[in-house]
């Protein structure tokens, strides 16, 4: 197959005469063409190699050898129907449970991590009867309909919010309501949520679910305060609704130290419905939900079968397979807990030295640093943050923006990304930053009533 077909202006023009103009590219301005990629690194149609920060679809690295040449061997072998046997996808359910806690221990196989939260959604509602769902703030849970109507970073820009979605605030401890000088912000974000069931039932409305990320991605890479979801999932137990926890962009190993982000919450914490996607199959769409016997036991009682015509066959099932054995063999959540916190620390360092840098925070290879205009009032810093990214991108670094005013700069790196990829990014992010800072010092002065940079 050939590595490229037309010039890359060729390229452009075609895919904007056919492709949706609504499919945006990454650096529109200068669109990157990627032709080959491998482990951590990226490569254009020139060969000029690019440091992948933001690929956590590719969690154990681009064209890993192991995932392809299973993918390969059983694509050449056989991929059927789910209705026929096949040990592929017991083999690697009976892995995953092995992950899990034993209250989850039914599974579900689609395609997409929209297909997993729209399944899940379905669940919640046929075991509890009650339709009502309660999200977090900029909470982002996929494409399809159902799955827009809960997730108020899109439904604000649509049709509003619907009259069964009941919105909490992000417990965000640095932009949000109670933040990091708070006693107990755990249970001040619990107790919010506590408040909406309360004015739901006076409606006359009943809870089938509380939706949430592990860890919130797009809502700005955001780590739960201490005892948030125990309470959550009391308070929505007590009302006849279930936890669903939405792991696909942070499970199987991201965080490091814990294989799925909510178990970073405690061994007596455990969601009743689990959604995985995006690093299940390296770049394969394969996604799983997991749930309990009770809640399955539910859904299987309505009568309808629950079919999926590609979820769980055996050429998924063997990538999938093939991920967990990589995830193991390299030691990959090791990796996530020295070079996160590697890479943690040396951004650490440059908020010392850098007034922009508002706030890092993350576990393992999910990282934030958010960028401010002024560390008193934490005005987002949109515009810095957008052009760290144009530069980085000139220095051959990948990186996007993630939170309600894309002020965070995201690390969400293939998990096999190493200490030198981290002091390679962090003297970039230095240098871009000290030369902005340089030209607002100047602006600063040139221009009547505009304030200087506080130094703290």
């Amino acid at each position: 197959m050939a590595v490229e077909l037309f010039h890359k202006n060729e390229t452009l023009q075609m895919r904007k005469k056919l492709i949706a103009q609504s499919c945006r590219l990454f650096f529109s301005h200068d669109p990157v063409k990627i032709v080959r990629a491998r482990g951590q690194y990226l490569y254009d149609e020139n060969g000029t190699q690019y440091l992948d920060c933001i690929s956590n679809v590719q969690h154990v690295g681009h064209s890993h050898p192991s995932i392809t040449q299973v993918a390969g061997a059983q694509m050449d072998l056989l991929n059927t129907n789910t209705r026929f046997l096949h040990d592929n996808i017991v083999q690697y359910a009976d892995r995953l449970a092995a992950t899990l806690p034993k209250k989850l221990s039914v599974f579900y196989f689609v395609n997409s991590g929209s297909e997993a939260n729209d399944l899940a959604l379905r669940l919640a509602r046929q075991y509890t009867r009650h339709q009502d769902v309660i999200v977090l703030d900029h909470a982002y849970h996929g494409h399809l309909t159902s799955l827009i109507d809960i997730s108020p970073y899109k439904f604000r820009k649509l049709e509003g919010q619907k009259e069964w979605v009941h919105v909490a605030p992000l417990p965000d401890t640095y932009h949000g309501i109670y933040r990091e000088d708070h006693p107990e912000p755990g249970q001040a974000y619990a107790d919010t949520v506590k408040s909406l069931i309360e004015e739901a039932h006076k409606k006359g409305r009943k809870i089938s679910s509380f939706f949430a990320e592990s860890l919130p991605s797009v809502g700005g890479q955001i780590i739960f305060p201490t005892g948030y979801c125990k309470r959550v999932a009391e308070y929505v137990h007590e009302a006849g609704g279930v936890y669903v926890a939405d792991e696909i962009q942070t499970g199987f190993g991201r965080v490091g130290s814990h294989f799925w982000a909510f178990q970073l919450e405690g061994e007596d914490f455990c969601p009743d419905i689990v959604t995985m996607g995006k690093p299940m199959g390296n770049g394969h769409p394969i996604a799983c939900v997991v749930t309990t016997e009770e809640i399955a036991g539910a859904f299987t009682a309505n009568g309808v079968e629950y079919f999926n015509t590609f979820g769980g066959n055996p050429v998924s099932c063997a990538i999938g397979l093939a991920v967990l054995d990589v995830i193991e063999k390299e030691d990959l959540r090791g990796n996530a807990v020295r070079v996160g916190g590697h890479l943690k620390q040396l951004l650490l360092q440059l908020q010392e030295k850098h007034l922009l840098i508002g706030d890092v925070r993350g576990v393992g290879l999910f990282i934030g640093m958010e960028l401010v205009k002024d560390r008193e009032s934490r005005e987002p810093a949109t515009e810095e943050a957008a052009h760290l990214v144009r530069r980085l991108k000139e220095d051959r670094i990948v990186m996007s923006t993630d939170g309600p005013w894309d002020s965070v700069i995201k690390f969400k790196p293939p998990m096999c990304f190493s200490k030198e990829d981290a002091n390679r990014v962090v003297t970039c992010i230095d240098q871009i930053l000290t030369e902005l800072e340089d030209v607002q010092k100047e602006d600063c002065g040139k221009i009547p009533g505009r304030p200087a940079l506080k130094r703290l």
